[in-house]
């Protein structure tokens, strides 16, 4: 009998767990998940011809206590070995739910007060569309949103995709993606 009532609590706190993250989500008007990038969230450089534009991004249902939030755009199907980070913005208040269009652009000033965008495979910060090799089979682009349990990751602009990867891992309360593909 206490068995099966351990069992029953394992059981009921997995299944809360697992809804509980499933209420985060993660949402654009550009994007829509399993779909194609738009020209507009493609590479201008690199051979690439297109307008190096981030999308909105709107999130909800994040964990009650949560602290800030990041936001990493990621190629697992770049031939590098190692996949190619595309976008890495940490540091963002638990107040904001979104980013507008073009926040990647650093010049634009459209982050939050506060986010730091660091450096991406493309050698500086900020978004780098999709851009891969012509040819190529369609690659996956994971457009993902932590919600993190410390207000600020201790990392700076200098710091790389896979070091900010690393921190999220062990600070993330949930995560939503949005999976699109590319190919040329």
């Amino acid at each position: 009998m206490v068995r099966k009532l351990i069992l029953t609590f394992m059981f009921t706190v997995m299944i809360a767990s697992i809804s509980f993250a499933q209420d985060f989500m993660l949402s654009s008007p550009q994007l829509e998940s399993g779909k194609n990038l738009a020209i507009e969230q493609v590479l201008l450089g690199f051979g690439c011809t297109g307008k190096n534009i981030s999308p909105v991004l709107n999130w909800k249902g994040a964990p009650a206590d949560t602290k800030s939030f990041a936001v990493t755009v990621y190629d697992p199907d770049a031939p590098t070995g190692s996949g190619w980070w595309h976008w890495v913005i940490f540091n963002i208040p638990a107040t904001v739910d979104n980013l507008k269009e073009n926040a990647g652009d650093p010049a634009s000033n459209l982050v939050p007060a506060g986010s730091i965008q660091s450096i991406t495979d493309y050698g500086k910060p900020g978004y780098g569309g999709a851009c891969p090799p012509a040819g190529d089979k369609p690659h996956r682009y994971y457009f993902t949103v932590f919600a993190v349990d410390i207000e600020k990751l201790p990392l700076d602009a200098n710091a790389s995709g896979a070091m900010v990867g690393f921190y999220l891992n062990q600070h993330a309360l949930a995560k939503a993606t949005l999976t699109v593909y590319y190919s040329r």
